[in-house]
């Protein structure tokens, strides 16, 4: 899918406008519809049942109550909606909120909820008595009986999203739901098993004859075309990204560097521009640390000493655990990518297993140095990974120089010696003592 496509989708996803708007469109056209209905089954004096058959009063007084009730489920709902946004956010973490502006539960229920409002209203104005306009009532009894029915159905669904809301607060389910992103993103973004061809070790640095190409506005990157970003140079040429998706864009910054020069270098600047797309906050679907960054924060926020909550720390941490395991045993994009026309497009700032771990651990670690059994829940975590990544020597070193900082950071720690002991003890019998 073309990069603004996919970015386009991904806004429309976390609006709470776009869907409610859609069931509104679809409750007009379905009034109109049996309105028309009605009127037929008039014209071709139809019987219909006595449950169905409704007089002047009546499908006005169910039409405005129905219509007044919806519009008032409508406001409950949208006051849930924001009160539990503002509760996660204190709560674990602002990061979070973006996995609750996504559900899609959410939406749907006030898409029905505004929707049935706006069906009772379409067919309201089609009531006539018998002493307006010609003198001909005009009675959509069909119409009514839709209207009840959708009254029901609202009244089922806005029971239901007070019973989703409740239980969407539960701390497993945020992280759920986070691990879930990160585990998606992991696995549409790297690969299963190395690409073929030798990776270098260190970027090289571009000419001093080079064209930059800067950023024209500021903002979180969300989305980078690459084969876009790279056609931007020319044939046999190379371009190095200067920013990732998950990085700040600051206007005036390098945004990529592009040699040889091309022939047409406002052309180029504008490829690459239009290759990267910018928003107001971060989004998972192209960043694979912004999970762990997610999980990360919530552990900070239970281990701060307002909130002080090492159970919930616990929960993010193997929760952390989970989306490692994913994309530890995956392969990170290349530092170097040939493309079409003998381009190469250089990545210096991809994140890496090891840049991800650090991401992980280095502040949490921090953060739980006074709290002895959050560390041998580090501790554990960390061998669990460890074991995973048997075979791969740098990850494991990573992993090993997180635990060995554990352990430094609680010996430099005012502890009791007892709480320090099992700390030294958790770490000796999972990695070996400390040389």
């Amino acid at each position: 899918m073309d990069v603004r496509l996919a970015s386009l989708s991904e806004r429309l996803r976390n609006s709470l406008f776009f869907i409610p708007m859609a069931w509104v469109v679809l409750a007009v056209l379905l009034g109109v519809a049996a309105v028309e209905l009605d009127q037929r089954l008039v014209e071709g004096t139809a019987e219909l049942p006595f449950g169905l058959s409704s007089t002047v009063d009546s499908a006005r007084a169910i039409l405005g109550t129905v219509a007044s009730a919806t519009i008032t489920f409508a406001g409950i709902a949208f006051s849930i909606s924001l009160l539990v946004i503002q509760l996660a956010s204190s709560q674990y973490s602002p990061r979070v909120v973006h996995g609750l502006l996504r559900d899609p539960f959410t939406k749907q229920v006030m898409g029905v909820v505004i929707g049935t409002f706006t069906y009772c209203l379409v067919v309201l104005r089609a009531v006539r008595g018998p002493l307006e306009d010609d003198g001909t009532p005009v009675i959509p009894s069909i119409s009514v009986g839709f209207a009840l029915l959708f009254g029901v159905i609202s009244i089922l669904a806005i029971v239901a999203f007070i019973n989703h809301s409740a239980h969407s607060m539960d701390v497993s389910r945020i992280l759920a739901r986070a691990t879930s992103d990160g585990i998606a993103a992991a696995k549409d973004l790297w690969d299963d098993e190395p690409q073929t061809g030798s990776d270098p070790e260190q970027v090289p640095e571009a000419p001093d004859d080079h064209l930059l190409v800067t950023h024209v506005s500021d903002g979180w990157v969300r989305d980078i075309d690459y084969r876009g970003l790279a056609a931007s140079g020319p044939p046999g040429g190379t371009v190095r990204a200067e920013i990732e998706v998950g990085r700040y864009a600051v206007a005036g910054t390098p945004l990529c560097r592009i040699w040889p020069r091309p022939d047409d270098e406002d052309e180029s600047c504008w490829r690459a521009r239009r290759a990267v797309i910018t928003g107001d906050s971060r989004t998972v679907e192209q960043d694979v640390g912004y999970a762990i960054r997610q999980l990360a924060d919530v552990a900070l926020r239970a281990l701060s000493p307002g909130i002080n909550d090492p159970t919930t720390a616990q929960d993010a941490i193997f929760h952390l655990g989970s989306v490692l395991r994913e994309l530890l045993a995956l392969h990170p994009p290349r530092l170097a990518t040939p493309t079409e026309e003998d381009r190469l497009l250089l990545r210096p700032e991809r994140l890496g297993h090891r840049d991800l771990i650090d991401v992980a651990f280095d502040e949490v670690r921090l953060a739980a140095v006074g709290m002895p059994t959050v560390c041998i829940y580090l501790l554990e975590m960390l061998h669990l990974l460890d074991q995973a990544v048997d075979g791969d020597e740098p990850v494991r070193d990573a992993l090993r120089r997180q635990a060995a900082l554990i352990r430094a950071g609680v010996d430099r720690a005012d502890l009791g010696s007892h709480d320090t002991e099992r700390i030294r003890d958790a770490h000796d019998r999972r990695f070996g003592p400390q040389v």
